[in-house]
């Protein structure tokens, strides 16, 4: 069942496609996508925490070069789990979702936090040979760990705060 079409046609459209009428149908389809969803942002948010956490100063023995080699290619794998499952999730709810403020937010949450680690990608993270181990992170890196961990803790909170509103 669709809810009334509230914002842009495209969301009715896309609400009426056969994906998501399957998503609202099959009883364990929703389910297993959003958990899939979840074990994403576990993998994403987990190991976005594990290299903030060494950027503020944890672990100072560990290379912060060596994490991001470790760490990156789990949250790129991560973005192949949450994006399909969320745009799923999305289609099965679009008008619904349109109007909802914890979901507007989680959006902007996630840009500001894509935004946050493409910019300490490019301007910090360069300077890393000067600070790999046992030094402390520039400011402008730890400013950028406190920025994602905020982000990514407030996309979190909005993606189980849709239920609520």
């Amino acid at each position: 069942m669709t809810h009334p079409s509230a914002g842009p046609a495209w969301l009715g459209w896309l609400e009426a496609t056969a994906l998501a009428t399957a998503m609202r149908q099959w009883a364990w389809l929703y389910p297993i996508v959003e958990i899939t969803h979840i074990v994403g942002f576990v993998l994403l948010v987990g190991s976005a925490f594990m290299f903030d956490l060494r950027l503020l100063g944890w672990s100072p023995r560990l290379p912060v070069a060596g994490m991001e080699r470790h760490l990156l290619p789990w949250a790129r794998l991560a973005l192949l789990l949450v994006v399909p499952s969320g745009a799923m999730m999305f289609a099965a709810h679009a008008t619904e979702f349109y109007e909802n403020p914890a979901f507007r937010l989680k959006l902007i949450l996630v840009a500001a936090g894509a935004s946050n680690a493409f910019i300490f990608h490019r301007w910090p993270f360069r300077s890393v040979a000067r600070w790999n181990v046992e030094a402390p992170a520039p400011p402008a890196a730890r400013v950028a760990a406190l920025a994602s961990l905020a982000l990514w803790t407030g996309v979190i909170a909005c993606g189980r705060l849709l239920a609520y509103f």
